[in-house]
């Protein structure tokens, strides 16, 4: 395992290595002396892995191969996150949420407990890129939601708790609670009974 800054991982883990922990964001380049990254316990980080400084991850975590974590995100227990996901700096993400393979999260998301986002799915932070660091604008993702594989969510767009995102679909505009999302642009309907959780 590469290791910079301060680290600390829980007992159980099960590492495949390579693996870097810790590495260093743009404002720590030169440092040495500086906070890692906190793994809780039963970790399993799969070859490839590189998690930046300043992540706070919690128990019975576990990666793909290729994962890429970047710095000041914070990530709850029982979260898996699927092979060649990015998730950009200063992310949040709750308990029990399964990212699939490819999905990209940028800068700033809030993802809740209990979702769902399948793969090559990719949520976006500016509106009119290459943005300014100050206009960029996160999705927000509500507890329970799903969204499928290959959707586009639009910056600021929230999805709104138990929602249900279609394969495909391209998201432009808030979603609410227990609302299904499809087509491009989205359009709305209700939830049918099979796809609530």
């Amino acid at each position: 395992m590469i290791e910079y800054g301060y680290n600390a991982l829980g007992e159980g883990a099960t590492i495949f290595e390579p693996v870097t922990l810790g590495f260093p964001s743009r404002d720590r380049i030169g440092e040495t002396d500086f906070p890692g990254a906190t793994i809780g316990r039963d970790a399993i980080l799969r070859s490839g892995t590189i998690i930046y400084c300043d992540v706070l991850i919690g128990d019975a975590f576990q990666t793909g191969h290729n994962v890429l974590i970047r710095e000041k995100t914070t990530i709850g227990d029982r979260v898996a996150i699927g092979t060649a996901a990015v998730i950009e700096g200063d992310c949040t993400i709750g308990d029990d949420v399964r990212l699939q393979s490819l999905v990209y999260i940028p800068t700033g998301t809030r993802i809740g407990d209990g979702v769902f986002i399948g793969p090559n799915a990719v949520l976006t932070n500016d509106r009119y890129p290459p943005g300014h660091h100050e206009s960029l604008e996160a999705p927000v993702i509500g507890d329970s939601a799903v969204i499928g594989a290959n959707a586009t969510i639009l910056p600021g767009v929230a999805i709104g708790e138990g929602a249900f995102v279609a394969a495909g679909a391209v998201v432009t505009k808030d979603v609410p609670a227990r609302t299904l999302a499809v087509g491009s642009p989205a359009r709305f309907r209700p939830l049918p009974p099979e796809a609530r959780r």
